[in-house]
């Protein structure tokens, strides 16, 4: 394992670095990736961020996007970096099956690991981490890395403070989640006042939506949503029928399932989906009810007490039966 020192001497001149995060990588996940990313480029890493899969196209104007690797469009290039690379960080994920295909890669390299993460549960992988369930992005944790640990923060330039503002705003639910805490208020304030734009920021990545994307979400709501008031419950399930239909893009499934919890009898909500592969779904909670809990007991998953998601094998609809089966067992803390 690598102490604080030894990872801050190797930092001290150039190397060869990866970043990498989970596999359909969200707000946080690009935002934290990129906003280290703008960070090692000023010390003069040679750094890359691979993806292991797309992500969506309103986190394309993110600074430093231009040189993503996306995995499964540059196999080649992306296993040679990996190969060669002194250091990878690894953002935003807690175990090497979030990577799909690249966890064999990057765990038969040489390289240094670095975990920066949020999630419970961290599997042995790493050499170095930075961790903490209580921070509300990986972003935050990238910030706090820059800032308290490495003492750079002069170089929370504007680059690096917009994409760590998009991955804490992302992953906080815009400012409104549990653990955004006071600390959280006081690292945006920092970074805006380094150069995030915070209206933009939003207007970009919740304003951007094709016509598609919401006669899809239209639909969603008028057709596919399921209210089961005895156990303060919605459900919104859509077949990959309808995800043609609606020619439905990398990202535009995002926040669908926050639409069902926003109703004020509803504590918890699931979308569950039925891809090409298997049928995954999205728990989001209120309270203490502890969405991660249904996902890593039966599908599969895990994720954080009020977000978490999962996956399985079975049909659309033997999902949906084994969500609803699974709900009588939760009740007493669904009614309270």
């Amino acid at each position: 394992m690598l102490n604080l020192a030894a990872l801050t001497e190797l930092l001290a001149s150039p190397k060869k670095i990866v970043i990498t995060t989970h596999h359909k990588p969200d707000g946080d996940a690009m935002g934290s990736s990129l906003g280290l990313y703008n960070y090692l480029i000023q010390q003069g890493h040679h750094t890359t961020v691979i993806t292991p899969t797309d992500y969506p196209d309103f986190l394309a104007w993110l600074p430093g996007n231009e040189d993503v690797i996306i995995y499964t469009e540059q196999l080649e290039k992306s296993a040679e970096l990996i190969a060669a690379a002194e250091l990878i960080f690894c953002l935003d994920f807690n175990a090497l099956s979030r990577i799909n295909e690249m966890g064999v890669l990057v765990g038969d390299s040489s390289a240094y690991k670095i975990m920066i993460d949020h999630h419970l549960e961290p599997a042995d992988f790493d050499d170095y981490r930075h961790w903490d369930i209580n921070a509300c992005a990986a972003a935050q944790l990238v910030y706090d890395f820059i800032v308290n640990q490495l003492y750079h923060p002069e170089l929370i330039n504007k680059d690096v403070a917009t994409c760590l503002y998009t991955g804490i705003m992302t992953d906080s639910g815009s400012f409104r989640l549990p653990n955004t805490s006071s600390t959280v208020h006081r690292i945006v304030a920092d970074l805006i006042d380094a150069g995030a734009v915070n209206y933009r920021i939003h207007e970009l990545v919740y304003n951007s939506a094709s016509e598609n994307r919401l006669r899809f979400l239209g639909h969603c709501l008028a057709n596919c949503l399921e209210v089961l008031p005895e156990y303060n419950t919605a459900i919104i399930a859509v077949n990959n029928t309808d995800l043609k239909k609606f020619d439905v893009n990398t990202g535009d499934t995002e926040g669908v399932v926050n639409y069902a919890l926003s109703m004020s009898s509803i504590k918890l909500a699931a979308f569950i989906v039925e891809r090409s592969d298997r049928v995954k779904l999205s728990l989001r909670s209120k309270g203490e009810f502890p969405a991660n809990e249904i996902c890593k007991k039966y599908f599969d998953g895990g994720g954080h007490r009020n977000a978490a998601g999962g996956h399985s094998e079975g049909t659309l609809e033997h999902v949906v039966e084994k969500f609803k089966s699974i709900l009588p067992e939760y009740k007493k803390l669904l009614k309270q």
